[in-house]
């Protein structure tokens, strides 16, 4: 049966985009046109043939058909994946598919430019084909480089007009003022043609040179961007929903990236440099930051930022984003207020400190609970919190105080709760030790692809306490300890979902048995490409299901497992 292409009004390709008009076809000669077709009672206009005056041309009409069905037959992966002869193949298969429902006839040489104008579009709308690296993105414009070569010429000339101790006094709008006049003055002397808007934009980046993180600035007022990665002064790169993008951002030099290195670890009493070139710090908003200098960084500094979310991220707005479903979020509700011990397991960048975050909110405000952490990030919104955070060395390799440190003396703070940020170490033993001495509703998070893993990896860090336990007792000590296991993930379309929630049941032996509450099983993507899938109840009883009793939630509970 023909397709029902030929309605009442129909558009022809667009000019400028449409078939033939590519730089890279040899087109057939065909006039885009917009065409009203009278319709006569009892009859059809699918009788009208198609290559009469008036009506849209074979070519044309078959090209806009095909071309509909381009992301029904190929994925952005799927070209990347392809060699263009390959991708050829599968075009011509598409259109003498297309010729053949809708009964049409195209010459060899037709057939051949549709097959070149389809392979241009497929790589416009979808994507390169093979794997070439796309280019590098250009400046925005000819002006923001003007901007920038106008800063590197006064930037020099304005340093000899101000004094930087009182400038360092100066509220930033005061100082904005006395700058702008200088600079103004500055570029007449310069013979330097910049308009009103051009000088605002040429302070700013002077006063955040000056007193902000240079270059970073724009990108740390961005709130759509979660992650700044820095990799030497000429390339910087950012997260945007769950999409790693190259950026325009760069610095002067190797040297003009320390000193924004040195300013962030200096504002939070550490150091980076050739003796000491790790250093873990944070921003005053919060933002996580790693900064590793030269000689191990050898393209440059490299700084990588975890930026601090103003928006809390809650259970419920997971629920809104698709991370999870309704009866999980009020399953993890459930298991955060009957004061489980849960260890949040996922890989880089998976949203384990987002998930602590949520679940901490179901903590009762009149618990006092501590936190420790490398670098203070979390974000608990009870009253009654006590943020702990390690300290590296000094020159002298004296004065460190570890993570396994800070866990021992939080035992003496007659906490409710302890949180640690990351469990990466020997501290392991001490979190377990807490959790089993009256300190129930304590968490963590690990490093984990799946929770029988973040099972595996805990035991071996309890190991790297140097204890010499027997494997068992380890396992023992886990088991008695520890009561789920949150699994969070990042797919690979950017979003984070939660795919296991797995309690932990107890001993077999000298095996740790759990059981799966919740799974996420991936089953396909959507037009846009988001994958779609879905959240399941696994139906078993909940090994804590006499605990929620205890809290009266019981009931509730198996609502969440039915739902």
């Amino acid at each position: 049966m023909k397709s029902q292409a030929f309605g009442k009004k129909r558009q022809g390709l667009k000019r400028g985009s449409g078939f033939g008009r590519s730089a890279t076809s040899a087109a057939p000669s065909v006039t885009p046109s917009i065409v009203d077709v009278q319709e006569t009672p009892g009859t059809s206009n699918l009788a009208a043939p198609i290559t009469d005056p008036g009506t849209v041309s074979a070519v044309e009409m078959l090209a806009s058909l095909a071309e509909a069905q381009l992301k029904d037959n190929f994925t952005p992966d799927e070209l990347r994946m392809s060699q263009k002869a390959e991708v050829t193949k599968k075009l011509q298969g598409l259109v003498e598919r297309v010729m053949h429902s809708e009964e049409a006839n195209l010459s060899e040489q037709e057939q051949k430019d549709l097959v070149t104008y389809l392979l241009n579009e497929a790589e416009a709308n979808i994507g390169p084909i093979g794997d070439a690296a796309p280019d590098a993105p250009k400046a925005k414009d000819a002006n923001k480089q003007t901007l920038f070569e106008a800063k590197t010429r006064v930037q020099t000339l304005l340093m000899e007009h101000i004094d930087p101790a009182a400038a360092a006094e100066l509220p930033r709008p005061e100082l904005a003022e006395q700058v702008g006049e200088v600079v103004g003055e500055l570029l007449v002397q310069e013979k330097i043609n910049l308009n009103l808007s051009e000088q605002r934009d040429l302070v700013t980046l002077l006063l955040d040179d000056m007193l902000g993180l240079g270059p970073l600035e724009p990108l740390l007022a961005d709130d759509s961007i979660s992650d700044i990665m820095v990799n030497g002064p000429n390339q910087v790169y950012v997260e945007q929903k769950g999409r790693l993008t190259l950026t325009d951002v760069h610095f002067r030099n190797n040297q003009h990236l320390m000193n924004i290195a040195q300013r962030i670890v200096t504002a939070v009493g550490r150091r980076v440099d050739e003796t000491s070139p790790i250093c873990d710090a944070r921003l005053a908003d919060g933002s996580r930051v790693n900064v590793i200098a030269p000689p191990l960084a050898i393209d440059g500094a490299s700084i990588s930022i975890r930026k601090f979310t103003k928006d809390k991220i809650t259970l419920d707005k997971m629920l809104d984003f698709g991370s999870i479903t309704a009866p999980l979020a009020k399953l993890l509700k459930i298991a955060g207020a009957c004061r489980l011990n849960i260890m949040i397991s996922g890989g880089t960048g998976s949203g384990k400190t987002t998930m602590l975050n949520a679940l901490s909110r179901m903590i009762d405000k009149g618990e006092r609970v501590v936190t420790i952490e490398d670098a203070a990030e979390l974000q608990l919104q009870q009253p009654h919190v006590v943020r702990l955070e390690t300290r590296p060395p000094n020159l002298e390799g004296q004065g460190e105080v570890t993570m396994r440190d800070l866990v021992k003396n939080a035992l003496r703070m007659r906490p409710d709760r302890i949180i640690l940020g990351e469990i990466r170490g020997g501290e392991a033993i001490d979190m377990l030790q807490a959790m089993n001495t009256g300190h129930d509703g304590s968490m963590g998070t690990i490093h984990a692809n799946r929770p029988r893993e973040a099972l595996t990896r805990l035991e071996n860090m309890v190991n790297m306490a140097g204890l010499h336990l027997p494997a068992k007792a380890i396992r023992e000590q886990i088991a008695g300890s520890l009561d789920m296991i949150v699994q969070v993930q990042r797919m690979r379309d950017g979003g984070r979902r939660t795919t296991h929630v797995t309690e932990v049941v107890g001993m077999e032996g000298d095996v740790i048995t759990t059981q799966d509450l919740f799974k996420y099983e991936f089953t396909g993507e959507d037009e846009s490409g988001r994958l779609v899938g879905h959240f399941h109840s696994t139906g078993v009883r909940p090994h804590f299901l006499t605990k929620a009793e205890y809290f009266g939630l019981d009931r509730a509970l198996m609502e969440a497992m039915n739902g």
